[in-house]
């Protein structure tokens, strides 16, 4: 039986941190890193990742919660432009289901969640030599400051969803 593959946007923080959050999960094939823009604002480009997941392995609604925990998604800071809080869908079904989970995990922030369902319409990859930031330079001080607590977060709150062998492959 061959295996199905899903893929969907995110994006909320540092493309690097959300590429580093993604890798180490289960059920993921691929992450590309880059900017992505939404339909109806197709030059509003913002750091964001692509994921490829497996939705036998990880659930969509997994992959949310995972992703709202794991940058400031209720923050409405000076660098939402940039770094917009979005998920990016290709389907009306996916659409449904990420409105469904964002309803779902409001309950675990006290704050109101701020993340956007959007339609994907461009991605623009991130230079090379960026990709696989965090696995390539884990001592770096951006690393060790921005993307190591995020990875305890995932260890923390999400440890059953987390592929050791992807992130112990890469330390």
């Amino acid at each position: 039986m061959e295996t199905e593959w899903s893929k969907i946007g995110f994006g909320g923080g540092c493309h690097w941190c959300t590429e580093a959050v993604f890798l180490s999960l289960r059920g993921v094939q691929k992450v590309q890193q880059g900017f992505i823009a939404p339909k109806n604002a197709p030059n509003a480009f913002s750091e964001a990742v692509i994921v490829n997941y497996q939705p036998q392995e990880i659930t969509i609604s997994t992959l949310i919660a995972i992703h709202l925990h794991t940058h400031k998604s209720t923050s409405e800071h000076s660098m939402r432009t940039k770094y917009r809080s979005a998920i990016y869908v290709f389907n009306a079904k996916d659409e449904a289901g990420s409105k469904e989970a964002l309803q779902q995990l409001q309950k675990d922030f006290l704050e109101q969640i701020i993340t956007q369902v959007l339609y994907f319409d461009t991605f623009k990859s991130s230079l090379p030599q960026y990709h696989n930031y965090y696995f390539t330079n884990p001592n770096k001080p951006f690393c060790e400051t921005y993307i190591a607590p995020k990875l305890q977060v995932l260890l923390r709150k999400f440890a059953k969803e987390v592929d050791n062998d992807k992130v112990n492959a890469h330390h």
